[in-house]
């Protein structure tokens, strides 16, 4: 088919880069000028593992072009994909400026019947919206379909190859049909709904492993006063076809562009229609002060904090990706500045855009892992990207001025540490803190 992407962020140029590669015709449009020039030299303004790769293959193949000419963009198009960004405003509603734009758009440049698909994550009622605005400007024909992402960012090629489902909400059974045929080649488990349960399943199935990433950290906050180990007891529970093991890893909370977003929305979607989404509420306020556990544990290892240097590891939300939107890092860093702390840093792949997001800040920015570790009172480890994962721990022991370890991530065990004389402080297990100069008790 023929289609054309319009928003070359995480959803939009991998959608489109992932669509030309099974075979389609795809142009990805953004008026961003310098995005579109960097991806005609095979260069991805986000990172993403073997994207670029995936750009440049398609490029030189013929089925992936790129232009920041909207109306060129959708000419001649069967299918018009909506893949803009839909940012919280102050109140925690989804911003939908970027799709008003999008869809006005796509009337002005429509010659001929298309199907629009939105692919951005929108409130209830929103395609209905769309499909206002261009009728409004427009007398040609065309329908509207909902296909909400289910991608994770750092996994987002596979997950878009690898579908677990596929949501196509419509009112037009052909149309939907036509978007169904563009998505089979990824999976036969497409669920056909109505437009308007589309749009909830996604808001559903993010507020729903919300939920379930603050209840295991509510649970790790017990573990950690009673004396389990929350990573044995999600196991246990995890082996519950009920329940699942995905998504009960504790740590230090959510963030990301998707889940602090979207249950702020859901929020408000539920206050519109007079209903107090009250366990959601609970989960959001969870996950704001599950971040600051960091902080507590370097209180317990330290005591004071002031005129302490202390080492941070990983800035991004999480692995593989340089998104920063929502990451615990920024909350902890100021915190700890507050406290009067020296603050190093670092992270493989998120620090520009971080030290852009958090503006002029006292903080010492590193190269590598050992070098933010160095001369550190405590090393506080935020993501959990293979590089720290894999350190070498007595290595790490002989450059700390304290042997202080805080695992945000919970990605040591004890094994790991046996030869090493390093404190360590995870989320809801036992300390390992050395007591005298000999004895390491656990």
């Amino acid at each position: 088919m023929k289609v054309t992407v319009v928003g070359t962020g995480y959803v939009g140029l991998v959608s489109g880069v992932c669509f030309a590669d099974l075979g389609n015709d795809v142009v990805c449009v953004d008026k961003d000028v310098s995005k579109i020039e960097r991806l005609n030299r095979f260069e991805s303004p986000i990172y993403e593992p073997g994207l670029e790769e995936l750009i440049e293959k398609n490029v030189k193949a013929g089925r992936l072009t790129f232009t920041d000419d909207t109306k060129q963009g959708i000419t001649g198009a069967e299918v018009v994909i909506i893949a803009v960004g839909t940012p919280s405003l102050p109140n925690g509603e989804a911003n939908l400026s970027y799709v008003d734009q999008v869809a006005k758009d796509i009337a002005e440049a429509m010659t001929e019947y298309k199907v629009v698909v939105t692919k951005s994550t929108v409130p209830v009622g929103t395609n209905e919206r769309i499909k206002a605005i261009i009728a409004e400007l427009t007398d040609v024909p065309f329908d509207v379909v909902s296909v909400p992402e289910f991608l994770r960012e750092g996994s987002a090629i596979y997950d878009t190859l690898n579908p677990d489902r596929v949501i196509i909400g419509a009112e037009n059974e052909a149309a939907q049909q036509k978007i169904a045929e563009l998505h089979r080649p990824l999976t036969e488990n497409i669920v056909l709904t109505d437009i308007r349960s589309a749009e909830m399943i996604k808001y559903a199935s993010n507020a729903f492993l919300a939920t379930k990433i603050s209840f295991i950290n509510e649970i790790a906050n017990i573990c950690d006063k009673v004396g389990a180990d929350v990573t044995k007891v999600a196991v246990g529970m995890g082996l519950d076809n009920r329940i699942g093991k995905a998504f009960l890893n504790a740590g230090i909370g959510y963030g990301g562009s998707c889940f602090p977003k979207d249950t702020d929305a859901l929020i408000q979607i539920a206050g519109n229609v007079d209903y107090n989404f009250k366990l959601l509420k609970s989960v959001v306020e969870v996950n704001k002060g599950q971040r600051f556990y960091v902080i507590d544990k370097v209180k317990k290892a330290l005591g004071e904090i002031s005129g302490k240097t202390i080492g941070i590891w990983g800035l991004a939300f999480k692995p593989n990706t340089d998104d920063v939107r929502e990451a615990p890092a920024f909350e902890i860093i100021e915190e700890l500045l507050k406290l009067g702390a020296n603050v190093k840093a670092y992270d493989p792949v998120a620090m520009n855009n971080f030290r852009r997001e958090a503006g002029e800040i006292n903080v010492t920015w590193c190269e590598d892992a050992l070098s933010t570790a160095t001369d550190c009172d405590a090393i506080c480890l935020l993501t959990e990207w293979d590089e720290f994962k894999t350190i070498d721990l007595q290595s790490l022991e002989t450059v700390l001025k304290q042997p202080n370890l805080i695992d945000g991530r919970n990605v040591f065990t004890e094994s790991q540490l046996e030869q090493t004389r390093i404190n360590y402080f995870s989320v809801g297990r036992r300390d390992r803190k050395q007591t005298t100069t000999d004895t390491i008790t656990q």
